[in-house]
């Protein structure tokens, strides 16, 4: 296979930094969305504020969360053709996200603990672009006839 240009060895390794992410990114949205589901009014409290009322919002966020979560072993098992998954979930979901935990720290006066979130969705976010501008293109390497 190559991958712009770069074959064998390098096109591997550069499909195994899209499936980290794609692993990384969906054990974390999993977690939270479990804690979400499963310990809403603890996870409140770690971070000062109180549980979301009524509790179907953070419960339809933990859904939320564990099937975003879950659609990550599609890139995972094939991360070149699940790249348009990637693409919706880290730069544009999770680089939204950030911004707006941000966003709402500046203007709404949200709790400083929430920037963890800013924090980790951005991070996440960067380095999913990163991930995917490293395998713009792929040609699969067919065997030559006989």
């Amino acid at each position: 296979m190559t991958i712009d240009g770069a074959k064998g060895g390098e096109a591997t390794r550069r499909l195994s930094f899209v499936r980290a992410i794609a692993a990384v990114s969906g054990v974390y949205d999993l977690a939270v969305g479990l804690v979400l589901l499963l310990a809403a009014q603890r996870f409140a409290s770690l971070f000062g504020v109180p549980p979301a009322q009524p509790p179907i919002f953070s419960d339809l966020n933990g859904l939320f969360l564990v099937a975003v979560g879950l659609g990550y072993y599609g890139p995972y098992r094939d991360p070149l053709g699940a790249r348009w998954y990637l693409w919706v979930m880290g730069p544009l979901l999770k680089g939204a996200g950030a911004a707006a935990f941000l966003i709402d720290y500046l203007v709404r006066h949200s709790p400083a603990s929430f920037l963890l979130f800013a924090a980790s969705d951005g991070t996440l976010a960067l380095l999913t672009l990163i991930a995917l501008t490293r395998v713009k293109h792929a040609t699969p390497q067919l065997p030559t006839p006989n």
